[in-house]
């Protein structure tokens, strides 16, 4: 399965909030066997989301969404999701009854637009909030709040799979360009994905979908290197 992660908001691309929905995504993806292929980061407009979204399915087997959900004037990510699949935004029927059943809020003391969702969708509860979010045609749209964004992902977590990947980190005490030569050896030698990650001592990742492969290519490496 192959996914691409959009994110939307101003204070992303700004700066002020640090896109760590991206970052937790991508681990529970590869955990699960799913490929990350895309991440971008888009404005609160709706023409920018419509685009990214449309042109993300067409090339990806879903598309998941975080920030813009409720009812603020810069909340447009429904919209723009529903804009990419050409439906409308309408009141959905299962997001006023789940607001009713297990929030403290009436429908009438909610902002309008707050249980506004495309036509058709699946409505998505949130279990930490209030907005909810939904799934149409691939698209899985999800609150930008971290511990929202996380319970409603439990709840659709199942719908991703894949080959599983089992993955082994090596730490090395040489610079990075100093293990070029090995790292080729490395791929040759065992059907792993190899990455490196240069800081304070240099973080070899090996990736593959046999456990056994990975662990001895990992022995392998070890032998081959100098440790911190």
């Amino acid at each position: 399965m192959r996914i691409a992660l959009v994110s939307v908001g101003d204070e992303i691309l700004s700066g002020d909030t640090v896109n760590t929905n991206a970052a937790w995504l991508g681990e529970q993806m590869t955990e699960r066997g799913v490929a990350v292929e895309r991440v971008v980061v888009v404005p609160d407009r709706v023409a920018d989301i419509a685009r990214e979204v449309n042109e993300a399915l067409a090339e990806y087997d879903a598309v998941v969404v975080t920030g813009g959900l409720g009812p603020t004037h810069d909340d447009l990510t429904m919209e723009g999701v529903a804009a990419a699949v050409g439906v409308p935004v309408e009141e959905h029927p299962d997001a006023v009854a789940w607001v009713e059943e297990h929030t403290d809020y009436e429908h009438a003391d909610l902002v309008p637009g707050t249980t506004h969702l495309p036509k058709g969708a699946r409505m998505l509860p949130n279990p930490a909030g209030v907005a909810p979010g939904a799934e149409i045609e691939g698209v899985y749209v999800l609150p930008g709040v971290p511990g929202e964004m996380e319970a409603m992902f439990e709840r659709v977590a199942d719908e991703f799979s894949g080959e599983p990947l089992f993955r082994r980190v090596v730490d090395v005490d040489e610079p990075e360009s100093a293990l070029l030569d090995r790292i080729a050896e490395l791929r040759e030698e065992f059907d792993v994905s190899v990455g490196s990650y240069p800081g304070d001592v240099v973080r070899v990742k090996i990736e593959g979908a046999d456990e056994t492969t990975v662990e001895e290519a990992a022995n392998w490496f070890r032998e081959k290197t100098v440790a911190p």
